[in-house]
C-alpha cells in the first residue's frame, strides 16, 4: 500500500510545478485552496472582465475554472495527463463578484483513463455548475521520479 504522506507530497509538488508554468491559470487569479491524490480544490473571484452580455460570468470562465480543478486533480499523480473529453452543465449563473469554488474529485481511474466529476459553487454553497472530465494518461513525469 503506498504512503499516504509520500503521496501528498507528490500532489502538492505536482501542483507547484503545475502552476508555475499555468499562465491560463495564473493569469485568470484562480488559486489552489486543497490538492490531494485525485482530488483539488480551485477558486477564482468573479471580476469585471469576467462578465457576458448579461452581466454575469461568461460560461468560458466557470468551465475554465472546473477544467484547471479537473487538470490539478488528474496530473496529481507525477503522471502527465491530458483531457480526453470534458463536458459541464449551468445550474446558477456566477455573478460579479462571487468567489466561485471547483472541487475536482476522482471518480474513476483505471490504467491510463480517469473520470473526475467537479462541482463549480458560489459563496454561498450553491452549485452554479456540474462538470465532467475524462482523462488520458500520456508519457511523461513532472518531476523525476523512480515509477
Amino acid at each position: 500500500m503506498p504512503d499516504p504522506d509520500i503521496a501528498q507530497a507528490r500532489a502538492e509538488r505536482c501542483a507547484a510545478l503545475m502552476m508555475e508554468k499555468d499562465a491560463a491559470s495564473r493569469s485568470l487569479g484562480l488559486n489552489i485552496d486543497h490538492i490531494a491524490p485525485g482530488r483539488a480544490t480551485l477558486s477564482m473571484q468573479v471580476r469585471a472582465e469576467m462578465l457576458n452580455g448579461h452581466g454575469i460570468c461568461h460560461g468560458g470562465f466557470i468551465f475554465t475554472l472546473a477544467d484547471s480543478a479537473f487538470a490539478f486533480a488528474c496530473n496529481s499523480y507525477n503522471r502527465v495527463t491530458v483531457a480526453q473529453q470534458n463536458q459541464i452543465t449551468y445550474l446558477l449563473p456566477g455573478q460579479p463578484g462571487d468567489l466561485l469554488t471547483a472541487e475536482a474529485c476522482e471518480t474513476s481511474l483505471q490504467g491510463r483513463s480517469g473520470i473526475y466529476d467537479v462541482t463549480v459553487s458560489n459563496a454561498a454553497g450553491q452549485t452554479v455548475a456540474l462538470f465532467r472530465g475524462l482523462s488520458r494518461t500520456i508519457r511523461g513525469q513532472h518531476f523525476e521520479e523512480a515509477t
